[in-house]
């Protein structure tokens, strides 16, 4: 039977959460920090479930990304992977690694931008939130919904055709990868240590 390996990025492959990461690093403390405060309410409010976590998310990306160019974001992106190596949990790296060298087909399947996520991995399949290009410019707008929570299920689904006919080992830490590792024929809910 056919395995495939499904990772959560932010928290089971990372140490911390990357979209934080990210904004600060793409955008400077100062301005990193403007931008948390200008959206301090609606923070507040998903935190408190009482607004959905994946427009407050695209609201954030909004307010720093709107009518950048994808190039210019692809590189901050590849420059985030190449200069952050140590958000990322060296037993998670040597997990992926040894899965790609068994032939394991793998996926990380994130709530995160796809665009930071897979310079991290590359020749690893990145399923995440996708972001709005319009002639060569971000919109601010997310292209997909949140990957988040069922959407992850149904992303990779998508992804891989044949998933009920696999063997689907998942590794997740949080309330967002539940409907994933219920769906995994083997789960690993927070398995690797810093």
């Amino acid at each position: 039977m056919k395995k495939v390996f499904a990772f959560d990025f932010d928290g089971t492959l990372t140490t911390r959460d990357s979209l934080i990461a990210f904004l600060r690093y793409a955008c400077g403390t100062r301005r990193f920090l403007l931008g948390m405060l200008r959206h301090a309410h609606l923070i507040a409010l998903m935190l408190l479930k009482l607004y959905p976590n994946g427009r407050a998310k695209e609201r954030l990306f909004s307010y720093f990304f709107e009518g950048v160019t994808l190039d210019t974001f692809n590189h901050l992106c590849q420059r985030f992977a190449r200069d952050k190596r140590q958000l990322l949990r060296p037993q998670a790296i040597e997990t992926v690694a040894k899965a790609q060298a068994e032939g394991t087909r793998v996926f990380i399947v994130s709530a995160s931008v796809d665009n930071w996520v897979a310079p991290f991995f590359p020749g690893v399949e990145v399923i995440g939130t996708q972001v709005e290009v319009i002639d060569g410019y971000l919109t601010g707008r997310f292209l997909t919904p949140n990957c988040y929570g069922p959407e992850k299920v149904r992303r990779l689904r998508t992804a891989c055709p044949d998933l009920d006919h696999c063997h689907l080992t998942a590794f997740g830490d949080s309330r967002g990868d539940r409907e994933l590792l219920q769906l995994a024929d083997e789960a690993h809910y927070k398995p690797f240590r810093t």
